[in-house]
């Protein structure tokens, strides 16, 4: 009877077709709804994380940001649920897995995921209804894209300035050189189509979009009829259109949409561009220079011409050995390969990117020479059948792989098929590779199929950009000074009326923002729908060779690790982990080169690597430990490979190559760099924290602002060969000390594969045994910190630290709810709302045993750091109800409940026992959690969050050092 009721079609849609994938051990099927022509796919798979997803075709033709303001706004109430904020509400009732929008160039989506049923059908009726019936308030549109306001909102003498959440998020990306790289590489290269505007918006745009031209584009793009539904999951797809059709679609009929759906207009002669972006006053301009090169393809959405870009972008930049990236790699045109490079092919027609980063302007000829000579090097010369079999490989392992440890698997699959739904291409082909790689496989025996392409699609391809972006020490201060007069002018034009309107809208607006709505019409879960604690992976263990053993449905994957304990090292050395982790598996080994390794990873696995991690005890954060994790994964026919190729590296890698490791070190640094407008809460965070536990100083240190600076450092001073010599001598002397560590393993796959693995793993490692060395000892650590690090941005990241208790203690649960609560109730609203950063919060981390604020993409500094201690004043003096505090557990409950991968869980289960996470004590924290009080919430922050013991650290740009210095922070320059 359950079959037939899977199977029957809801009589408002028609089935168009069903198809087995067996490699993904799932069905695909595609339904129309008949009276408004909306599709669905559904993806139908024995996963109780069920997955739903709708996408509208969005194709702005500005750069004002109206599809990703609209994103923001359509979430901000309905016509079903009139309350202000919906979407976040929603995140604090519900044991989702995933909660979000996203504005493509060409599509905007709004996905959600849960384990819950009853949990998913809340999620559903609230997502359908803010994107069909929403009520676009227009302070809501004021509130998330932009507004005048005066700097002092109900004082007309203040200057008038730009507020909005957008609008400050977008000026934090566009800070990025590589954001700046890609959209304005994009715009050239579409110079009449969507793709030549930023989706996102340009911030100086932005304030250019009105509301009514909002309310335009909704609904003109915001209709069944230009909508796809996805689903993925155990719910059958009838189940799904019963609730489509009566919650949304019975009240649409069809409606014919024009888009600007259209190919660009094809360029018959290269072009060559050159722009500025924004550094800091006197920080220098010398090899700061971006160039790129970029191609237009043909479409993404038909299968062959997307392998055939796969497949070129994998045979010339897959790896260092590959012959482009080698070229780029190793040319003193500039410091590193570009973060562009390879193949872009979410949009209706592909690019195809290739350039260098620490370059200088007048090198943009010499590049191009350099590009050209390469490719038409390979076009003569060929490419190997071996690597062409290698890059085949990687495509069917990525295609086999459960992935979903940071986002849920179901939704990647979802979004892999969106493009070609999109652009009317085929969604299963993409899906279901198999057949494509059989066809390739018979290609690529044609020793002049890659040189042809090659040709084809770049050497005799006209459609050519290349891309100068220099650096411009006087950009940001010109365009802040633009900023300002332009402002300064408008308020001059000011009627009295119009001042009058600005203050009234300043004043509703923070009205509507404190307004307290009755969220009982929204639908939720609580406590009684939380399911017991989730099953732990079994492993078994071998005790010949002291391996871990899971039996994991990996679908034809298998996954090892070697795990070593970190010898006792000076700080000298500890500092060396990061560079030495990285590079492991990026030079030579034994009698092999780092080219022939490159080539034997890309043969015989799905990469390898290797990590540090470092955790304090359950009970005390001062007490650290940690472990050099050395990690690959594979296909099932290649597991002996695997684990030969990880015993090589282990036991033979070489640090002699000194031209490659000088490289890499560039590399690194750039990547760091890079990193910090995407990162800068987490780093601002990080700094905060440094002083208050071995783990936190060392997370600074290593991976933080410290670590960057560190970076940058040892960049310049390997430009001294002495330098690099003595860097390579220690990294070897590094790796002698943990090859002669002892050692245990980690190996995940399906049963069958299981014990051939660990006869593989007792064969390869037989006469190998590590000799036990005295355990790694770090001191403890106990200070505070004021400090302000100074980058080019134009938002700020602010970050206050508290030092508290570790995961085992009895206030670790209520402080970890508390982060929640104040987020929730307080933080959100002022930082947010009122504030208009892009976001902020607070959390308990109880790995170092600190709490910490935050926020992200921020116009303030002095006032979110003053919000910070305002929320622990509204916490101890407002009136709380029991609501919120069980809202905070659940986001927690949630948190720890979080799907992984089958190989995810594994590891995660292997590595919590590694560090003294037993399953006694994470239900012993999790029943806590369950247990908490407003009470507890008062009390833990009364006793550990005192304003006076925290620490402070912000990222902000040099125009705010007199600010900094105001507020008593020392100045660290990155």
């Amino acid at each position: 009877m359950a079959s037939e009721i899977e199977n029957a079609v809801h009589p408002a849609f028609e089935k168009l077709r069903s198809h087995r994938i067996g490699t993904l051990n799932l069905d695909v099927e595609e339904y129309r709804h008949k009276k408004t022509g909306a599709r669905h796919l559904h993806l139908a798979a024995d996963n109780d994380e069920n997955v739903f997803f709708v996408a509208l075709r969005t194709f702005p033709m500005d750069s004002t940001g109206v599809a990703h303001i609209l994103e923001h706004t359509a979430l901000c109430g309905s016509e079903r649920y009139p309350v202000r904020d919906p979407f976040f509400m929603m995140i604090r009732r519900s044991l989702n897995t995933f909660m979000n929008a996203f504005t493509s160039s060409d599509w905007t989506a709004y996905p959600f995921a849960s384990m819950n049923r009853k949990d998913f059908d809340n999620l559903l009726s609230v997502y359908l209804d803010s994107v069909f019936f929403s009520k676009l308030d227009q302070l809501d549109f004021a509130q998330e894209g932009h507004r005048l306001e005066f700097d002092t909102p109900d004082n007309p003498d203040t200057d008038l300035v730009y507020r909005g959440v957008v609008y400050n998020e977008m000026k934090g990306a566009m800070s990025s050189p590589t954001s700046q790289l890609w959209q304005n590489l994009s715009s050239h290269l579409f110079p009449t189509t969507t793709y030549h505007y930023n989706s996102g918006g340009e911030p100086d745009h932005i304030v250019d979009l009105s509301y009514d031209d909002l309310v335009r584009f909704y609904r003109h793009h915001y209709h069944p009829s230009n909508a796809i539904f996805a689903t993925y999951g155990n719910i059958p797809a009838s189940e799904h259109h019963e609730r489509f059709e009566e919650l949304a679609l019975k009240r649409f009929d069809r409606l014919d949409i024009e888009l600007p759906v259209r190919d660009e207009k094809r360029m018959f002669s290269p072009v060559r561009v050159e722009q500025g972006y924004a550094v800091n006053e006197g920080e220098g301009t010398e090899k700061k220079t971006h160039i790129v090169v970029g191609w237009l393809l043909g479409h993404s959405f038909d299968l062959q011409e997307n392998l055939e870009g796969q497949l070129l972008s994998a045979v010339l930049l897959e790896n260092s050995a590959s012959p482009l990236m080698r070229a780029l790699e190793t040319t003193d045109l500039g410091h590193a390969p570009s973060p562009m490079c390879g193949l872009e092919d979410s949009n209706r027609e592909m690019t195809f990117v290739c350039g260098i980063e620490g370059s200088e302007p007048e090198r943009q000829k010499e590049l191009e020479t350099l590009i050209e000579g390469t490719l038409l090097k390979v076009a003569e010369e060929g490419v190997s059948e071996e690597r062409l079999e290698a890059i085949l490989h990687q495509l069917e392992l990525h295609q086999r792989e459960i992935a979903g440890d940071q986002f849920p698997y179901g939704l990647q699959l979802i979004m892999s098929a969106i493009a070609p739904m999109v652009h009317g291409g085929d969604p299963v082909e993409l899906l279901d590779l198999e057949p494509v790689l059989e066809s390739l496989r018979e290609k690529i025996r044609d020793p002049q199929y890659v040189p042809n392409l090659i040709r084809r699609k770049l050497l005799e391809n006209p459609h050519r950009v290349t891309l100068t972006l220099r650096p411009d020490e006087k950009l940001e201060s010109h365009r802040q000074q633009a900023i300002r007069e332009a402002l300064a002018r408008r308020k001059a034009e000011l009627t009295d009326e119009e001042i009058q309107q600005i203050v009234e809208r300043a004043a509703a607006l923070e009205k509507r923002q404190m307004r307290k709505d009755d969220d009982s019409i929204l639908p939720k879960v609580d406590l009684s729908d939380v399911p017991l604690q989730m099953p732990e992976p079994e492993s078994r263990y071998d005790g010949d060779i002291s391996a871990t053993v899971y039996s994991r449905g990996t679908n034809g994957l298998v996954y090892e690790q070697v795990v070593v304990p970190v010898p006792a090292l000076t700080e000298e050395e500890l500092l060396l982990v990061p560079y030495y982790t990285t590079l492991i598996s990026e030079v030579g080994c034994g009698d092999l080169d780092y080219l022939q390794m490159q080539d034997r990873i890309s043969a015989e696995s799905g990469g390898i690597g290797a990590s540090f991690s470092a955790k304090g005890k359950v009970d005390d954060v001062q007490d650290l430990s940690g472990y050099i994790v050395f990690n690959g994964k594979a296909l099932a026919r290649n597991r002996s490979e695997l684990t030969a190729l990880l015993r090589d590296v282990y036991t033979s890698a070489r640090f002699d190559e000194k031209d490659r490791i000088r490289e890499i070190i560039a590399q690194i640094r750039t990547r760091r760099e890079q990193a910090v407008t995407g990162s800068g809460h987490a780093l601002a965070m990080g700094a905060a924290a440094q002083g208050m536990s071995p783990g936190a100083w060392l997370s600074f240190r290593l991976g933080g602002l410290a670590g960057i600076r560190g970076t940058k450092q040892l960049d310049q001073a390997l430009n001294d060969p002495q330098e690099l010599d003595g860097l390579c001598a220690k990294l070897s002397a590094l790796h002698d000390r943990i090859r002669n560590q002892s050692r245990e393993f980690l190996i995940v796959g399906e049963e069958d594969q299981l014990p051939a693995m660990v006869d593989d793993l007792k064969s390869c490692w037989q006469g190998e045994a590590g000799t036990e060395m005295s355990p790694w000892k770090i001191e403890p650590v106990n200070y505070t910190t004021r400090e302000a690090w100074l980058t080019s941005t134009q938002v700020n990241f602010c970050a206050k630290a508290y030092s508290t208790v570790p995961v085992d203690h009895p206030d670790a649960a209520a402080l970890t709810v508390l982060g929640g609560f104040l987020r929730n109730g307080y933080l959100h609203r002022v930082i947010r709302e009122k504030g208009g950063a892009y976001g902020g919060g607070a959390g308990q981390d109880s790995v170092n045993g600190t709490f910490r604020f935050f926020s992200y993409r921020d116009p303030r500094l002095a006032e979110t750091l003053d919000d910070f201690d305002r929320a622990l004043e509204w916490l101890q003096t407002t009136d709380h109800d029991y609501q919120e505090l069980e809202e905070s557990i659940l986001g927690v409950i949630g948190q720890l409940d979080r799907p992984r991968s089958p190989a995810g869980a594994a590891r995660h289960a292997f590595h919590n026992k590694l560090f003294g996470r037993s399953p006694e004590q994470r239900a012993r924290f999790r029943e806590r959690v369950l247990a908490v009080t407003l009470d507890d919430l008062k009390r833990v922050a009364s006793t550990w969050l005192m304003p006076e013991n925290a620490s402070i650290a912000v990222v902000t740009s040099p125009e705010n050092r007199k600010v900094a210095e105001e507020l008593g922070l020392a100045i660290e320059e990155m």
